[in-house]
């Protein structure tokens, strides 16, 4: 028995059922080792179902969330369970060949069964890892729900990958998150995909500073309008801290010039609407305060309170 199938196999010993008979169901966007579950997952997500992605998911710590959020979009939690019209089946929805290639005996019982959560959850976690799911969620995403490299399928796989995302940022959260944070992220995964708009501070479009402010409102935090307004009155992190997802990240000529700003994820990326012909999306944060991102500077983080200051 392999190590992840012995450590599922602890997990159905400690009272998990291995069928859908239990009760009720990025970005990383959140830092995988202090993950909790919010009252989002513990309500949408069946106890066996959730022990099995939190032991699954320590394959190559992959954020649990992620592989939840998966389950979420495929099968409802394993309640809708019917065959695709590619013939995909079980929780996890795997097709015929990625099964073949992928399917895991999780369980330890001599059979490999996509049907069966047991298998199929950690199979799903093996084949995200093996995609890259702890490099680039986002591509992970699309290349699991694709399955093939045509520009028309990675299209539109890519509002699943969006989907997955803000449902994954809604089901935990980290000792160093607020919930108002919490939520904000959530709404801004919502809106990967929505085109730039200058002014747009709307799921028409957005641009930079409108994204933030839509994003914290939604949350029940009114911040300013603009980037530079935003900057002057959230809180100021010292340079070189941990970034927790919600943070605010901004860039310019200098703290009197601010341009830009984007929300922190907590993996070292970002969620920003960046500039006229793009969407909103994940970008990278530079790794130094000072460092240059495009024509300007990155000039450090913020974090939004209940007061801004």
């Amino acid at each position: 028995m392999s190590g992840l199938a012995a450590k599922v196999t602890g997990v159905l010993a400690a009272g998990v059922a291995g069928t859908v008979g239990i009760a009720a169901v990025g970005l990383q966007a959140i830092a995988a080792p202090t993950l909790t579950p919010t009252e989002v997952a513990t309500s949408q997500i069946p106890p066996g179902y959730l022990a099995l992605y939190q032991s699954a998911a320590e394959v190559c710590a992959l954020p649990w969330p992620i592989l939840a959020a998966v389950g979420q979009v495929e099968s409802d939690q394993g309640r809708d369970t019917s065959t695709s019209a590619t013939g995909a089946v079980g929780p996890m929805q795997f097709e015929p060949a990625t099964w073949t290639r992928w399917g895991v005996d999780g369980d330890g019982d001599g059979h490999k069964d996509p049907r069966d959560p047991a298998d199929a959850i950690p199979a799903a976690a093996d084949y995200l890892c093996a995609l890259g799911v702890t490099r680039n969620p986002h591509d992970a995403l699309v290349a699991y729900n694709c399955g093939n490299t045509a520009p028309a399928c990675q299209t539109a796989s890519a509002g699943y990958a969006a989907t997955v995302l803000a449902i994954a940022a809604s089901y935990a959260t980290t000792t160093a998150t607020s919930p108002v944070a919490t939520e904000a992220v959530q709404v801004a995964l919502a809106q990967l995909g929505t085109p730039y708009l200058w002014g747009g501070e709307s799921s028409a479009g957005f641009d930079c500073s409108g994204l933030v402010q839509y994003a914290y409102a939604k949350a029940g935090l009114a911040l300013p309008r603009t980037a530079q307004d935003q900057y002057d009155a959230t809180t100021h992190l010292p340079a070189g801290s941990e970034l927790a997802p919600g943070d605010l990240v901004f860039f310019g000529a200098n703290d009197r010039a601010v341009d830009h700003v984007g929300i922190a994820l907590g993996d070292g990326r970002m969620i920003d609407a960046p500039h006229t012909g793009a969407d909103v999306r994940l970008d990278t944060i530079p790794a130094t305060v000072g460092a240059a991102y495009g024509t300007l500077t990155y000039l450090g983080a913020t974090r939004p309170t209940a007061e801004p200051s």
